[in-house]
């Protein structure tokens, strides 16, 4: 439980994945629930700040509530959970990763983003102005487009010889 405003530590909090750093990772105070419940919760507050590359955070400003600690880590599949339901005292974290062996093989990049896939040149009349440089899979209409660049057929990804920012669509479209 946060008692007042308050930062979550008086001292930095380090969180590591495996042997190193959870650089960059975003970290978050939301209502208790399973690992990951963050998502589709809508009722409560949520405190959210982003580690340093060292892994290192502050949590600021904190409503008095009972909270759970949430993170993930740009890069790193799964999410991590601290379950407390008393004063938040945290020690040294460690996340580790849903793996139980080498990666086979992957698509994309888990940073929760679609960035890296293949995005097209959106219709002008759908055009927002805010995602013309930068995050450009934010179009409205996208999904449209797919039926009209592939009209006969869906694209196939081979993995081992297709490149997921050319032959990957960034997002999963039904063709109706």
């Amino acid at each position: 439980m946060i008692c007042n405003r308050s930062i979550i530590s008086q001292r930095p909090v380090y969180l590591k994945v495996g042997n190193g750093p959870a650089r960059f990772a975003h970290v978050g105070l939301a209502a208790p629930g399973d690992v990951g419940s963050w998502e589709f919760e809508t009722k409560g507050y949520q405190f959210w700040t982003q580690a340093n590359e060292r892994g290192i955070f502050f949590i600021k400003a904190v409503l008095p509530g009972i909270y759970n600690l949430y993170s993930w880590v740009p890069g790193v599949m799964g999410n991590y959970m601290y379950e407390s339901r008393t004063n938040i005292k945290l020690p040294r974290l460690v996340f580790k990763p849903p793996r139980d062996g080498p990666t086979l093989w992957e698509i994309g990049i888990p940073d929760r983003s679609a960035a890296e896939f293949y995005v097209p040149p959106n219709e002008t009349k759908y055009n927002n102005n805010l995602y013309l440089k930068q995050d450009t899979f934010r179009q409205y209409g996208l999904w449209e487009r797919y039926t009209k660049i592939y009209p006969k057929k869906d694209l196939v990804f081979t993995v081992g010889t297709s490149d997921y920012k050319k032959d990957r669509f960034f997002a999963d479209v039904l063709r109706l």
